[in-house]
């Protein structure tokens, strides 16, 4: 029996979100509404959202010691998740950023800033860390440590789901040890420099073996690849806050659901129904819903028209 369902090595932050009636032309500017501290980061939101749902689970990183730092820690302490391994880095900054949200959609632009005396080195993780979990979820941000552990856990036949949204260096040598990639709208084309996604999830796939090669499509929900099919799950219509941590509560469910070993189309729509009903509170945790909630959405929720991406591709698509 394991100790834990799911292990988390990678970033957190701690976020200013700025609320703005509209976003400005360049140049320009306008009032903002509001301004409020909350906590974040990718792997760490998506361990809070499987512990959230009842998974034990566990989160490996590093805080630093300012007051950022501070309120990522105690956002943490009372979620369940497991923090035996989170090092507080002296004298080091937390991961932070500034998140400007536009009000009339809810879509949020980015700058973040993270100090490399955070940097987790691959010696900081133990074989034991990674295999006390049924489940390794992982960043790409420090290459070489998730690359460590993502090794550890193919070795002990645990499954890796990775979260990607930009290109890292050395980031080749974490892909082949993915089982679900699931990456942002951007990365695949990024990567294999093909434009069509449904051709670039398949090269994905094809070089590096991955169970599941998936992009998350924000509005328009999500696309998969899996045994030779493609399988589109179309997003939820909800009132939209702020998109803030949406992909991030998505990876979480994800997890739960290949935890719990749900089919591809079931994970899909699950993750999601969960990422929609965050996008209704402002924060990147700002409504991390019980599975119930999530449920009725999948049953009775508004579900947006076939993305654009399906013009690619003339075949079957599964959803």
């Amino acid at each position: 029996m394991k100790e834990f369902d799911v292990v988390g090595v990678g970033l957190n932050a701690t976020d200013t979100m700025i609320l703005i009636p509209h976003m400005p032309s360049y140049g320009g500017k306008v009032p903002f509404l509001k301004d409020v501290l909350s906590p974040g980061g990718q792997v760490a939101s998506a361990i809070v959202c499987c512990s959230m749902l009842g998974l034990k689970a566990k989160y490996i990183g590093t805080i630093g010691d300012d007051e950022r730092g501070e309120i990522q820690m105690q956002s943490l302490l009372g979620t369940g998740v497991n923090l035996d391994h989170v090092q507080r880095r002296i004298g080091c900054p937390n991961q932070s950023a500034y998140i400007l949200i536009d009000q009339t959609t809810g879509e949020r632009t980015v700058f973040w800033s993270r100090p490399d005396c955070l940097r987790i080195d691959p010696e900081e993780i133990t074989e034991d860390q990674i295999t006390s979990a049924r489940l390794l979820h992982i960043d790409g941000h420090d290459t070489a440590a998730v690359a460590h552990a993502a090794r550890i856990a193919r070795a002990n036949g645990i499954p890796v789901t990775v979260d990607v949204d930009t290109i890292y260096k050395g980031f080749e040598n974490v892909l082949p040890f993915v089982d679900y990639l699931i990456t942002s709208s951007e990365f695949p084309e990024r990567w294999t420099g093909e434009a069509d996604p449904f051709k670039a999830l398949t090269l994905l796939q094809e070089t590096y073996g991955m169970k599941v090669a998936a992009m998350t499509l924000g509005a328009h929900g999500a696309l998969a690849r899996f045994e030779g099919a493609y399988h589109y799950s179309p997003a939820f219509v909800v009132n939209c806050l702020d998109t803030t941590g949406a992909g991030d509560v998505f990876h979480g469910a994800f997890c739960y659901s290949v935890v719990q070993g749900y089919s591809l189309h079931e994970s899909l729509e699950f993750s999601n129904a969960m990422a929609a009903l965050n996008c209704t509170a402002m924060g990147a945790r700002g409504r991390i819903a019980a599975q119930a909630d999530a449920r009725a959405l999948m049953a009775r929720g508004e579900r947006r028209a076939k993305s654009d991406y399906t013009k690619y591709w003339a075949g079957p698509i599964t959803g």
